[in-house]
């Protein structure tokens, strides 16, 4: 058995990891930490995990945690989790780390876009990017990965097919996002207060989101050149769920017929992804509470753009049950142990 820790399993993406990993064939829950609930039962804080995860939660000791787990999974804020992670590589444990702290290939894009200076540059150099259907190889033997963005994780796989093709003009990459509330974090913020959010719709860090730079590099990757998107996030009145529309223009003129045999080769082998057929696309709640990223497109033959729809839920493709994911590669488990489980309708 594999014997995990969760630093931070008190928030959101916590208790998501908490909710997926009690119930994986192959792993052992040894400590949960928190700040805030130190010594309080995890099922008395969360009653949902009744029977599934009779736990103290315990205080952040990293190498004393360390000394006890195979893995460690931090769901921590960006620039929380650095010291956290250099003290567990250090005793040569595997680190999933769900912040932001080590998703970047360059340090001076990180600390430009996130305003923090970075205590740990050579792990940046260490870390894998944990996308699976990217970047599975190098997952394999990674021993620190920096799970992706929940926003970067609709885009980059909806646009992968056509960048690794040459399909589209990369400068023409245009992509709004919107998600449920529950990606702002369980902290309490004006913003996503009920009264602010319930009723009503709208966009926000308009050409300054933190997710950008991450979707930029990872699309350079698959360009094979440097790639500039127009991103704008949107906030939507519900509680998960991630829908990002991503439109380009097409080099040449293809059929959605065309385009949907691309899409589905490229994907032929990941469970995880799903086409969808002809005039048929994605909704929130057709992947709800699932680590599955639905995909459908069309083609605007007037523009000649195409217009990539895909959808996720933030707190499991997005965040947790992508972690786990990445887990099961890094252990050698096939990739759904754990997360083979259907969206929960409606």
């Amino acid at each position: 058995m594999i014997k995990a820790g969760i630093i931070g399993a008190t928030g959101y993406t916590g208790v998501e990891l908490v909710r997926i990993l009690s119930r994986h064939p192959e792993v052992r829950l040894e400590s949960l930490t928190s700040q805030s609930y130190v010594g309080q039962s995890f099922e008395g804080v969360f009653p949902s995990s009744n029977n599934f995860a009779n736990m103290l939660l315990e205080p952040q000791d990293a190498g004393a945690l360390a000394d006890r787990c195979d893995v460690i999974f931090t769901a921590l804020p960006h620039g929380v989790s650095m010291e956290v992670v250099e003290e567990v590589t250090q005793k040569g444990k595997k680190v999933i780390d769900l912040g932001a702290d080590y998703r970047f290939d360059r340090v001076d894009v990180y600390e430009e876009w996130y305003k923090l200076e970075h205590k740990t540059p050579e792990l940046t150099r260490q870390s894998i990017y944990g996308l699976p259907e990217i970047h599975r190889d190098k997952i394999r033997t990674a021993q620190l990965v920096g799970n992706p963005g929940c926003f970067p994780t609709s885009i980059i796989l909806g646009l992968a097919p056509l960048l690794k093709s040459g399909l589209i003009d990369s400068t023409t990459i245009i992509s709004d996002s919107k998600s449920g509330v529950s990606g702002g974090g369980r902290g309490l913020n004006q913003a996503f207060h009920y009264a602010e959010c319930n009723e009503n719709f709208k966009a926000y860090n308009i050409g300054m989101h933190r997710h950008t730079p991450e979707i930029e590099q990872e699309l350079s990757k698959l360009a094979g050149s440097d790639v500039t998107v127009s991103f704008t996030p949107h906030l939507v009145p519900m509680t998960r769920g991630i829908l990002s529309t991503t439109y380009a223009s097409l080099k040449k003129s293809h059929s959605v017929e065309d385009l949907l045999e691309l899409y589905s080769d490229f994907y032929k082998d990941e469970y995880f992804v799903r086409i969808h057929q002809k005039g048929q696309y994605p909704q929130t709640k057709w992947v709800y509470g699932s680590n599955f990223c639905d995909i459908g497109i069309a083609v605007d033959p007037r523009t000649n753009r195409i217009i990539v729809v895909s959808a996720i839920d933030n707190l499991v493709k997005g965040a947790s049950g992508q972690a786990v994911q990445n887990m099961n590669i890094v252990f050698g488990l096939p990739e759904k142990t754990g997360l083979d489980f259907a969206p929960v309708f409606p």
